[in-house]
């Protein structure tokens, strides 16, 4: 068996999350179910680089499987692409060395969340729609204190099985585009729900409804029912995913025999 690093990226509007589950769709199962049709009905089991939630996307996503190719990898690429939904697009496949883990060797994941101020029918799916206006200057102040070593636990889904509640943020700014502004956070790892209640809170700075030493209360509170409610899973987008220092900009390659 030799190890493959798959670079994938999906729109998850339809999907239940990139986990499996046992009775909805997912983008997990959905690969899942193409790789076995592909591998002549064996079942090959994906690890991916993390989770995300209904109705969040990725614009890139690593995951990796053990398996032996009976083809090339650009034309198993190609076969496992049309298998797949048009929501669904295999990027780039690579054989890595045998201990890359996709998810316990990335270092730095960004995630970037879209915000549109005027009603757009073909965002709906892809950036959350705010019509009131938002003082950015103020919510880059509050997205300030995010940095560093801290306890994200205020901004946590709460009843998860996580033992620490500590993330280091290094980076967390808010970007200008054409038609919007994009919220981008960078960090070694995230919490469930994470970003969304970031968010969600920071458009409360932007509303002037909380300060900014009220932002920090509720960082440091640790409580999560003191931060606002959770930005919508539609404008949320896992941009980015590092790993260790490789040949390739993102993986560590094996030489083929």
């Amino acid at each position: 068996m030799n190890r493959y690093f798959f670079e994938i990226s999906y729109d998850g509007t339809n999907f239940f999350g990139w986990q499996i589950q046992p009775t909805e769709r997912t983008v997990q199962g959905t690969i899942e179910d193409a790789l076995y049709k592909l591998c002549s009905l064996n079942h090959i089991q994906i690890v991916g680089c993390g989770r995300t939630d209904t109705g969040v996307h990725a614009k890139k996503y690593f995951f990796h499987a053990d398996m032996e190719l009976k083809m090339d990898e650009e034309n198993f690429m190609y076969k496992l692409n049309c298998m797949l939904p048009q929501s669904i697009s295999v990027q780039s496949l690579q054989q890595v060395d045998d201990n890359l883990h996709a998810r316990f060797d990335a270092k730095l994941r960004t995630y970037r969340y879209f915000i549109h101020p005027k009603k757009d029918p073909f965002k709906k799916s892809f950036s959350w729609f705010i019509s009131q206006s938002l003082d950015f200057e103020l919510m880059q102040k509050a997205a300030n204190t995010l940095i560093g070593t801290q306890d994200f636990e205020a901004f946590s889904k709460k009843h998860t099985d996580v033992k620490s509640h500590i993330c280091n943020v290094s980076n967390a700014c808010f970007l200008d585009q054409k038609q919007g502004v994009v919220f981008e956070i960078s960090a070694n790892r995230f919490l469930r729900n994470m970003v969304r209640a970031i968010v969600g809170t920071l458009i409360e700075v932007g509303l002037r409804k909380l300060s900014i030493e009220d932002f920090q209360k509720i960082l440091d509170s640790k409580d999560r029912q003191k931060a606002a409610a959770s930005a919508p899973s539609e404008g949320l987008y896992l941009w980015d995913v590092i790993y260790p220092i490789q040949r390739d900009p993102h993986l560590q390659s094996k030489p083929h025999d």
